[in-house]
């Protein structure tokens, strides 16, 4: 079976008082229209055709090569963009899905339902409702007594007794492709907005005779379409609700769904426990037995199963099986971490990385470095990688240990099993097996403290007096 999807995201979107153009508004970090296009992709549709207009450019831009695109360069009704994917399409023999821009919890398996009622029911076109308590606003479905659809009225026009009828039109349809657009041939814009309009492909369909049949949403939600920033509100409230059911129907904890975000990508292996305040983003893959959260932030980053992270940043990591991160850690971009690291409070790590068994505990920066394996990095140790003009790369082989408040001033190398003691500011290359210290010598002055706390005291008895 031929699929050919298209989708309409010509509009401007005025009411969403927005410089973004609408359909690229995202929800749980994906655009509108790129939840729509993968939602056709996972149909296995052999063409996608996206309808553009206002911001073009900026849709091509996301989608690539994803998808075909044609333009209407006048927003003259549904029916007219269609039209403009004549010249790809009308030749096609097969199935058209057509599907607004801005409608993205249309599901997958919402659209293969409503595919398998217009095979088997043999009709013409097939068109996505639902059933609403409240359907001012929206487009009424109207069936005969077999329960086929005769025609969609728009609520402007609607009788008193259609007005009752609580089906309404979602702006989803599935037609035979090559009479679809025969239809659309006969569509005139006889009406106060001088409009082509889809809806009227289904009188066009029933006066030849054909089949029209409805297929009936399970859950309302999904008809959602955006066109307000309220809207986008909702859209991402269900949104997110479906991805972490799905996230623990697979066997992920959430502790607390309603105060976890998780964007759309992010996948998330069975038996982690993700605690309440986390935000999981973009690509970010996270394995088994993991435990995230209170309050993690986490984009773009891969996790190895039995990682731990508490109130921390984490920003295209990468964190190795059984490594703890946190709490009020900061993983910055190119951030690698290996298995069973620690890095500990207010620790900040930037394009470097930690070999197996490395602790960094505490307050230090490590930025552009190479760590080996089983390196103490103390309290307050850092990396001092740039000179004002270029980065420089500190490397710290196997073993070593940095104590606390250690300044190593790159580029510098310390050799395996090498120590550094606390306070050194380290400027040349420490070899293998050899202990370095770079620091004045003590002076302790007899009395001195005494005869101090004497002359601040005099001086402001002074003043006083003054």
């Amino acid at each position: 079976m031929n699929i050919i999807g298209i989708v309409l995201a010509a509009g401007q979107g005025k009411r969403m008082k927005s410089k973004l153009y609408k359909v690229l508004h995202p929800v749980c970090g994906k655009p509108m229209v790129g939840h729509v296009v993968s939602t056709l992709e996972n149909l296995n549709t052999s063409r996608t055709v996206v309808i553009v207009g206002h911001g073009a450019e900026a849709v091509k831009s996301y989608l690539g090569e994803r998808a075909e695109y044609a333009l209407q360069a006048e927003q003259l009704g549904t029916g007219h963009a269609v039209l403009q994917a004549k010249p790809l399409l009308g030749d096609e023999e097969g199935l058209a899905i057509v599907i607004c821009g801005d409608t993205p919890l249309v599901s997958n398996e919402t659209l293969e339902g409503m595919i398998r009622l217009h095979q088997e029911r043999g009709a013409s076109a097939t068109i996505l409702t639902a059933n609403v308590a409240e359907p001012k606003g929206y487009g009424r479905i109207i069936r005969d007594e077999q329960g086929y659809v005769t025609k969609i009225v728009e609520d402007k026009d609607c009788s008193p007794e259609q007005r009752r009828v609580q089906e309404i039109n979602t702006g989803t349809y599935c037609f035979d492709n090559r009479k679809l657009f025969a239809a659309l041939a006969q569509v005139k814009n006889d009406n106060s907005q001088n409009e082509y309009y889809i809806t009227d492909v289904i009188s066009i369909l029933n006066g030849q005779g054909e089949r029209v049949e409805g297929y009936v949403l399970d859950d309302a939600v999904e008809s959602i379409g955006v066109n307000d920033r309220l809207a986008l509100s909702e859209a991402e409230q269900a949104m997110r609700a479906r991805i972490n059911r799905g996230h623990m129907l697979n066997g992920v904890t959430i502790i607390d769904p309603s105060a976890t975000y998780i964007e759309a990508d992010v996948r998330i292996g069975a038996d982690t426990v993700v605690h309440p305040g986390s935000v999981l983003r973009g690509s970010t893959v996270i394995g088994e037995d993991c435990v995230i959260g209170p309050q993690a932030d986490i984009a773009d980053s891969s996790l190895a199963s039995g990682v731990t992270v508490k109130h921390s940043v984490l920003q295209d990591a990468v964190v190795g099986a059984g490594s703890s991160v946190g709490p009020f850690a900061y993983l910055r971009p190119g951030a690698d971490l290996g298995q069973n690291v620690k890095v500990g409070d207010f620790v900040e790590i930037k394009n470097a990385k930690l070999g197996d068994d490395t602790k960094v505990s505490h307050l230090s920066y490590i930025g552009d470095a190479v760590i080996g394996r089983n390196v103490n990095v103390g309290c307050g140790a850092i990396t001092v990688n740039y000179d004002g003009f270029n980065k420089q790369v500190t490397e710290v082989e196997d073993d070593a240990f940095v104590g606390s408040n250690v300044n190593l001033i790159a580029p510098v190398k310390v050799g395996k099993g090498a120590y550094v003691v606390a306070g050194s500011t380290i400027t040349n290359n420490v070899e293998p097996g050899d202990l370095a210290i770079a620091r004045e010598r003590q002076v302790n002055k007899a009395g001195y403290a005494d005869k101090l706390r004497a002359k601040f005291a005099a001086k402001k008895a002074s003043s006083k007096k003054q």
